[in-house]
């Protein structure tokens, strides 16, 4: 795969959503109450639903008009599709 303007973007989208799940997992050695950890892990959650979507979309921008040339392609927009 190359690698596209969005791609550095993601790793520190991904970087911050690593370095934050490492401070909840201190947080619940420290015996953090579950509504903060909830709270914390939704967060980061809602940091690598991002970075996926961020990828998928930009792979639909700038491959989508090879899935037209040929239909391996198009097989693989229906297998991203399935990460949506």
């Amino acid at each position: 795969m190359k690698q596209h303007a969005t791609h550095p973007d993601i790793v520190k989208r991904l970087k911050r959503a690593s370095g934050h799940l490492q401070t909840v997992i201190s947080m619940m050695g420290e015996g953090r109450d579950c509504l903060t950890l909830a709270q914390q892990l939704h967060a980061v959650e809602s940091a690598i639903t991002k970075a996926k979507q961020t990828l998928i979309h930009d792979h639909l921008d700038h491959c989508l008009d090879h899935a037209l040339e040929k239909r391996s392609s198009v097989d693989e927009f229906k297998e991203i599709t399935k990460y949506l």
